[in-house]
């Protein structure tokens, strides 16, 4: 019978950070309840009461002191208007400062345009590139909304799942082709991907290319969780590795899952094709109006000065998937699980214990909030999609609560 994980032998595999410079202060994460959690007002630890919130992607580790310090600044100085162009120019600025930097992609700043988030960027993907009465390739299980906001504007969705290789994923290369032999335009790529983890390689971005060549696709990138990869694999731009590549490619990318911080609203999209940014500049600038002005001045302290603070939070993370991984090969090997490459979410598959809704079972069994597979696509039935990115000692306490629910009902 396998052994329960205790708090304590969680506490063994933790690797204490000082505080220090980088203001990432672990101790302080360690000792946070879900009661603690639930009094800052989250919606993911507020939707469900007394539960364990495991859906909604983000961490809770705080803020970056630089950030902090940015943002009381404006508001002391009340620079809290519609955002004005020398913000955007900050942030355009300080993101393509960031990919260079960490993926040596020389992308000019003048091709960087602010949005709220990465989905406003979709949207104008959608809207004005993809068109309605157009269809877009989405490889699944997806980010729930890439398949519920194509409809909206009049695009089909066509799902396309992701096949498994040993402890890989891969994508349908012949069914992706298939659809675009089929008169599909467009593809959404999601690197990494949410909510599988694959990081993809230049082999596989460049066969990709080479099929949008072929049949004149368009390609969405979302890069958003690009520095949540861990050791052994590396993040490439899509646009970043040719001149072909930057045509297909539009680009979008934010430092809200790094630093925490998608209630300030200031995403960036990067147009490295001429013809999408004067689209852009012509048909889609009053995007930029709505992103905050507060998250121009969040994001560009998290690009300039917030790293030191993000490397340990990646660590952190990078704990919390070990201890994790070790779980789904101990007492959770009948669960359906490949060990994701990069970031802070993790695919179960529960169809081979026999349940059907596992999202609804241990809300209801364990108190623990999942988001439905189902919600990713047609392949996400009887799976999950696990956010592990809270404090550790609270990630223990969630894989007891899955683990004794599952064991008291003798599926485990």
């Amino acid at each position: 019978m396998a052994t329960r994980l205790m708090h304590n032998d969680a506490m063994d595999i933790l690797t204490h950070a000082a505080v220090d410079a980088t203001g990432f202060n672990q101790d302080f994460i360690d000792h946070e309840t879900a009661v603690d959690l639930a009094k800052r007002g989250s919606d993911k630890w507020t939707r469900y009461p007394g539960c364990i919130g495991a859906f909604i992607a983000e961490m809770d580790y705080g803020l970056a002191p630089c950030i902090q310090k940015a943002i009381e600044d404006a508001t002391e100085e009340c620079a809290l208007g519609y955002i004005p162009d020398p913000w955007k120019r900050r942030v355009s600025h300080a993101c393509a400062d960031w990919q260079q930097r960490h993926y040596g992609w020389d992308v000019s700043p003048d091709r960087i345009r602010p949005v709220p988030d990465v989905l406003e960027a979709y949207e104008v993907f959608l809207r004005e590139i993809v068109k309605s009465g157009g269809s877009i390739v989405v490889p699944t299980p997806a980010y729930m909304p890439f398949l519920s906001v194509p409809p909206l504007y009049g695009v089909h969705v066509i799902e396309i799942g992701m096949l498994q290789k040993g402890e890989c994923w891969f994508f349908d290369f012949d069914a992706i082709e298939d659809a675009f032999r089929n008169g599909c335009r467009a593809f959404v790529l999601c690197n990494p991907h949410n909510p599988i983890g694959k990081v993809l390689t230049v082999d596989e971005e460049l066969r990709l290319s080479c099929l949008a060549s072929q049949y004149g696709v368009r390609i969405f990138s979302d890069e958003i969780h690009a520095p949540f990869v861990f050791d052994g694999y590396t993040h490439v731009p899509f646009a970043s590795i040719n001149e072909t590549t930057a045509m297909q490619a539009m680009t979008a990318t934010s430092a809200s899952k790094s630093f925490n911080i998608p209630g300030t609203k200031c995403a960036q999209v990067l147009l490295t094709n001429p013809g999408d940014f004067a689209l852009w500049m012509t048909r889609a600038q009053w995007s930029e109006h709505q992103t905050a002005t507060i998250g121009a001045v969040a994001t560009t302290a998290a690009y300039t000065s917030g790293e030191p603070w993000f490397l340990e939070a990646l660590k952190y993370v990078k704990g919390n998937f070990e201890l994790l991984d070790a779980q789904m090969r101990g007492r959770f090997a009948d669960v359906g699980y490949l060990p994701p490459q990069g970031t802070y979410i993790a695919w179960l598959d529960f169809k081979p214990l026999g349940i059907e809704h596992p999202t609804e079972y241990f809300l209801d069994r364990a108190g623990v909030a999942l988001t439905d597979g189902t919600e990713c696509g047609e392949i996400g039935k009887g799976c999950v999609r696990m956010n592990f990115a809270m404090p550790r000692p609270l990630l223990v306490e969630c894989l007891d609560r899955m683990y004794d629910a599952l064991h008291a009902d003798a599926l485990l």
